[in-house]
């Protein structure tokens, strides 16, 4: 379900709202991609120590700060990056949340073999690298078995932003798909690529949904 451009705060509010209807079962699975304005957001085990410039930075850059209930540390959210958040019943998929994640990370991984990108896990670390540098991130969420928070792909980031924090709370590097990419790719056409492997991982047909029949 494609939301285009919007305010994490709005989009966490929804994927809040359809995990309970997932988890009712008034829905069915859904993916949700999107494109967010400027947030850097702290998971269960995320500081803000991590963030390496003062508020009155940040507000001069339009970023918020957001403390959420996913996995992980701190990362980065805005333009120029793929965000996917799967709301996926896992009792369906064997109550497995280890191969639930090496599901989201191999589906960005095989999107970016398709641009002759390669990428590899680093143990230990979840997301995706590009040697030494990091191009995706993941983090999820699971009440009830029920799935909510996702992975996000830099396609063209704005890197000073990334340099704002320290991503995941390590000393690293990040890039993007265009940095290293013979062609330019736009956001959507890499949501559509990450979410038809994600769809073949899951053994699931992707029919794309207009947000309206579930907002």
């Amino acid at each position: 379900m494609p939301l285009g451009k919007a305010d994490y705060g709005d989009v966490l509010t929804l994927q809040r709202a359809l995990h309970a209807r997932r988890y009712a079962g008034k829905l069915g699975d859904l993916l949700l991609s999107v494109e967010h304005n400027p947030v850097f957001t702290l998971g269960r085990s995320g500081s803000r120590d991590h963030i390496l410039v003062p508020t009155d930075v940040l507000e001069g850059q339009g970023i918020s700060i957001y403390e959420i209930e996913r996995g992980g540390d701190i990362t980065y959210h805005g333009p120029g990056q793929l965000v996917v958040y799967p709301i996926l019943d896992l009792r369906e998929y064997g109550k497995n949340i280890h191969r639930f994640v090496w599901w989201l990370e191999e589906a960005m991984i095989r999107a970016l073999s398709d641009w002759a990108i390669s990428s590899a896990r680093k143990e230990g670390f979840p997301g995706v690298w590009v040697g030494e540098r990091k191009i995706a991130s993941v983090g999820v969420y699971v009440k009830n078995w029920v799935t909510y928070h996702g992975l996000a792909l830099n396609v063209s980031v704005n890197q000073e932003h990334f340099r704002m924090i320290r991503p995941c709370g390590l000393s690293v590097d990040t890039v993007s798909i265009n940095d290293v990419c013979d062609s330019k790719v736009d956001v959507a056409t890499a949501g559509m690529k990450v979410i038809l492997h994600l769809g073949s991982l899951l053994e699931r047909d992707i029919v794309p949904i207009d947000p309206k029949e579930v907002t």
